[in-house]
């Protein structure tokens, strides 16, 4: 595959597919400043399957090769890149550019000539737009041709960058409250909870979000209005992951039901828990 490639990968074994991201992988690559190649994405290709990672066929996305590119060099940022990886069902995406270009002059009086390749790769969350890991290696080579040359200087910078970042995003992933994490910087997530008929239930959620400290470093209620409370809140988790310990671990007295789930949003009911004594 030529230019701008795509790729899907599970970057995990069997043991652990549910706890890591579906990855979309896109490489746009140039041998000689120009010239459009994919050394890039065999090596990616090879070094996931190392791993024991799965990629799926390519057929698939080569299909919507040319809208995509369209759309993407159309934005060219995070949004943009989570809207594909969204198209095709993945929960992040990796994006990378390499180019590789011959220095000027030989060297002495040899046909030897030396080679740069530079790669740059930032590893982008699905469902907010954030960066998750990023890595940027160079590699210079000497070679007698520029085929040659080229293509050894893009897959030891390559090699380099893909050691990097692989293993920085699955530790990220797999801890996202870690320092350095794609969640360092917080997530503002608006939620909205219907339900609130009585000042009480108001009282109780608030509290219960002030006491999710592994999830949520601050609360601030925007407004209660007809028993419905608007809360923003600086998460340090994704809010479907918000959501499912709101339901498991809900505020005193009460259910909470979830409405809805968007990228930086959650729509929630809360209904009176039965008493033991009614059960």
């Amino acid at each position: 595959m030529r230019g701008i490639v795509f790729a899907f990968a599970i970057l995990g074994t069997a043991a652990v597919n549910a706890a890591l991201p579906k990855m979309l992988v896109m490489v746009d690559e140039k041998a000689l400043g120009s010239i459009s190649t994919s050394e890039i994405e065999t090596m990616a290709v090879k070094m996931l399957g190392e791993k024991g990672i799965e990629t799926v066929d390519q057929n698939m996305v080569q299909s919507n090769l040319e809208r995509i590119q369209k759309a993407f060099r159309g934005t060219g940022d995070n949004r943009a890149a989570a809207a594909m990886g969204r198209e095709f069902g993945a929960d992040a995406i990796l994006i990378g550019e390499a180019v590789a270009k011959p220095n000027a002059g030989k060297i002495g009086d040899s046909n030897l000539r030396s080679y740069m390749a530079s790669v740059s790769f930032r590893a982008v969350r699905i469902d907010n737009s954030v960066n998750v890991a990023s890595a940027s290696e160079t590699a210079t080579v000497i070679a007698m041709d520029d085929v040659n040359g080229s293509s050894r200087a893009l897959r030891a910078a390559g090699e380099k960058a893909l050691r990097k970042i692989v293993p920085e995003l699955v530790e990220k992933w797999e801890n996202p409250n870690a320092k350095g994490t794609v969640y360092e910087k917080r997530a503002m997530i608006t939620i909205t909870v219907g339900g609130m008929d009585q000042i009480w239930k108001l009282k109780e959620m608030r509290v219960r979000l002030k006491g999710m400290k592994k999830e949520v470093e601050s609360v601030a209620q925007k407004s209660y209005v007809q028993g419905v409370a608007i809360f923003s809140v600086k998460s340090f988790v994704p809010a479907e992951e918000l959501a499912e310990a709101l339901v498991m671990n809900p505020p005193e007295d009460l259910k909470v039901q979830v409405v809805e789930i968007r990228e930086a949003t959650l729509n929630l009911r809360v209904v009176e828990a039965p008493r033991k004594d009614e059960e």
